[in-house]
């Protein structure tokens, strides 16, 4: 098969781990003997002179063409307005894609146009799809139904690629149902699950990665008492403010926020004011290499999260042995199905800190809560990405959910 896929959040030789979840599952199927892929990243850059500002002077650098990230990609650069133009940027991304993708088609034509996220990427190639006269399919991994599925111009473009799509994914059961309530056809969303790293992400003993991690510049500071860990960009959606508020009722606990974002001072500034500022290490952007050792150091990982579709990091964090906290969003009650794998809570400090309390009351083995992510990996991920564009192109019902990701 020939797949012509688009992402905007993907790796790049600036940003190595932007969207890795993503590059990790291409870069899989780009290795398999049956798919031929081409992938285009397009990169939004703003008008000069926002242009100038960091990180766009670097992006707009970055080559048409790089293999940098472990694939060949394609980077085309499309006009961003940020803040304000987010609802108008799949027909900038087509006015940068497109002669790219007929170019391409006509030296060797492909069989499917492939988005991998649900907006700005999946308007964006329903109409290059619809131009090229081929098959559109169209994955969708939570924050893009779940905060662009309340814009109205936003949602009447995702419908509109939805009715022309001949397949849809969601990375959880929960996220199906939330894409067929807003109205998209049931019988075309297959369930497609995350995949895992693993030889990256398994069990170190935990006093052993508190040992490498203290070892490290600007991460050693746990050597006594209970740690949790907070991943993931400092953004309002992602709940750090619960987290934090959650230490006034864990005298004992220390908790790392890793990652980086436009929350950062306010988060500081919460931590202050709730007297728990010297308990709140901000690590900034973990590389992807440290952040297994940083999860087997925790004794619990905690995302307060507002919507997820199902988060890599979940798997992550229980590949590594750490039990999590989290609300019942998404697919949350498809991966945490027992005590071992942590708790489902409501979103709120208190209940966080009770959860977190209770876990280190009587702590689960590290071997029975990676058991969770046993059938995660991405070869998996990736032969049943191929077998879904498969079955679209022979004609195939898709709206089929997968086995059970905890199933033997």
């Amino acid at each position: 098969m020939r797949i012509l896929s688009l992402a905007t959040l993907f790796p790049n030789p600036v940003r190595p781990s932007f969207g890795i979840f993503v590059g990790n599952q291409m870069r899989a199927v780009s290795t398999r003997d049956d798919v031929d892929l081409t992938m285009i990243s397009p990169i939004g850059v703003p008008p000069w002179p926002l242009s100038r500002r960091e990180p766009y002077d670097k992006l707009k650098r970055i080559p048409d063409m790089s293999d940098e990230v472990g694939l060949p990609v394609h980077y085309p650069k499309f006009t961003l307005f940020p803040r304000i133009g987010g609802d108008s940027n799949p027909s900038r991304i087509l006015s940068a894609v497109l002669p790219l993708a007929e170019k391409l088609h006509a030296e060797k034509p492909f069989d499917i146009v492939d988005a991998q996220f649900f907006f700005p990427d999946g308007p964006a190639a329903a109409k290059i799809a619809r131009k090229l006269g081929l098959p559109l399919t169209i994955k969708s991994r939570g924050g893009d139904i779940h905060y662009w599925g309340k814009r109205s111009s936003a949602l009447a473009q995702m419908l509109e690629a939805a009715r022309q799509s001949a397949g849809m994914l969601a990375v959880s059961r929960a996220l199906r149902e939330d894409m067929i309530a807003l109205g998209m056809p049931a019988d075309r969303i297959a369930v497609h699950y995350t995949g895992l790293d693993r030889e990256r992400f398994h069990p170190i003993e935990r006093g052993a990665a508190r040992a490498l991690v203290s070892a490290m510049p600007n991460l050693g500071i746990w050597s006594e008492g209970p740690l949790i860990v907070t991943p993931g960009a400092l953004i309002e959606r992602k709940g750090q403010r619960l987290a934090i508020a959650s230490l006034t009722h864990l005298p004992e606990a220390r908790l790392a926020l890793a990652g980086v974002g436009e929350e950062e001072q306010s988060l500081r500034q919460l931590a202050k004011d709730l007297g728990v500022a010297d308990r709140v290490h901000f690590l900034g952007l973990v590389p992807h290499d440290v952040l297994p050792q940083l999860l087997c150091a925790a004794d619990v990982v905690v995302l307060p999260s507002s919507s997820e579709g199902l988060a890599n990091v979940w798997i992550e964090a229980l590949a590594c042995g750490t039990p999590l906290v989290i609300p019942d969003i998404g697919g949350a009650s498809e991966i945490v199905r027992d005590r071992a794998a942590g708790r489902l809570v409501e979103r709120d400090a208190t209940s966080i800190a009770e959860a977190v309390t209770d876990i280190l009351a009587d702590p689960p083995a590290q071997t029975d809560v990676a058991a969770h992510a046993r059938n995660f990996s991405w070869s998996v991920n990736a032969e049943n990405l191929v077998r879904f564009w498969q079955d679209v192109l022979a004609g195939n019902a898709v709206g089929l959910r997968e086995p059970e990701p905890a199933a033997s």
